[in-house]
């Protein structure tokens, strides 16, 4: 994916309710579902990985358990395509979080590692085939070299394992935001902007940040060619999508009608070269019918300008 893509979506989950309606919707675990996520707080991520880039946008989340902390990471870099070596890759970011940890001395009272849920979100067309454990990358050997062999598993949310109707009955944010992603028509974005609006109706700062990642959303998407200036408000997108609509609407009518005369046009040239054929060479086969249908407009003049001079039925279609 692209990274204005990546982004857009970091921007959505640096807010904790987006974090917290995620857990609570797609990661059915009960222990999870029972944390104050009240108590989440955003941690900075600021580590070296090993090709020496910063990471320093990644987004990382804790909650409060007891007296310690339970560090939520989300790892959000969407690909259209499966990642074969995507536990590797957590595995290593996971171990670069842990060091940047211990720098910090943000570790537990006696010492141990806090524990990590590590998530990934994946919105792309392929089903997911990647390994989500280490483990299963690496083959099995017999005797000792086999007790050593790494194990980290990744917690996958994927979202096309769910429907329209299964995430239209959640109330739940991020359902809100797979179904905008999933939406097959502006009209369907410009209904599911109308829900939203009335949903939050209270919430100004949510249908803020629902309209600026919207706005980039739709400015990705080349059938739609919306170009739209900065909004703030779902209304602002909401008249635009229904200006942009109207605009659409009168251009598919435009199209239909010039689509139509094509057609009718075609269909009359079509019957005027079979009458030729039969007229001077008598009767016409089938396959020949056949053909004169399904061509085009100008091949049907060309061969209507041939059929005129022409000895045989066979010299107008060579």
């Amino acid at each position: 994916m692209s990274q204005d893509h990546d982004s857009s979506y970091k921007f959505l989950f640096a807010n904790p309710e987006f974090v917290r309606d995620l857990v609570m919707g797609f990661i059915p675990d009960d222990w999870l579902q029972s944390l104050d996520y009240s108590t989440l707080e955003k941690i900075p991520s600021s580590y070296v990985s090993e090709d020496f880039k910063q990471r320093e946008d990644d987004v990382v989340w804790r909650v409060k358990v007891g007296e310690d902390w339970v560090y939520l990471y989300l790892l959000i870099e969407f690909q259209s395509s499966v990642d074969k070596y995507m536990a590797l890759r957590m595995m290593v970011y996971i171990g670069l979080l842990y060091q940047d940890l211990v720098k910090r001395g943000e570790v537990l009272a006696n010492g141990q590692l806090p524990p990590i849920l590590p998530i990934v979100l994946y919105n792309g067309s392929q089903k997911w085939t990647a390994a989500t454990n280490i483990a299963d990358l690496i083959p099995d050997v017999p005797g000792l070299v086999n007790q050593y062999k790494p194990s980290l598993q990744y917690c996958l949310i994927d979202e096309n394992n769910y429907s329209d109707t299964e995430l239209a009955s959640l109330n739940n944010l991020v359902a809100a935001v797979f179904r905008l992603e999933h939406a097959n028509s502006p009209s369907a974005v410009s209904d599911l902007v109308k829900l939203l609006i009335d949903w939050l109706d209270n919430r100004p700062d949510l249908r803020r940040i629902f309209a600026h990642w919207l706005r980039a959303t739709l400015m990705r998407k080349p059938e739609y060619g919306i170009v739209m200036p900065q909004v703030d408000e779902l209304q602002e997108i909401r008249v635009m999508l229904a200006d942009k609509l109207e605009g659409w609407a009168k251009a598919y009518i435009a199209e239909g009608e010039i689509k139509g005369k094509q057609e009718g046009r075609q269909e009359g040239e079509a019957l005027a070269l079979q009458k030729l054929l039969a007229k001077r060479f008598g009767v016409i086969p089938v396959e020949i019918t056949s053909q004169i249908a399904n061509a085009s407009l100008e091949q049907i003049e060309q061969w209507f300008d041939t059929a005129i001079d022409a000895h045989l039925l066979t010299d107008v279609f060579k």
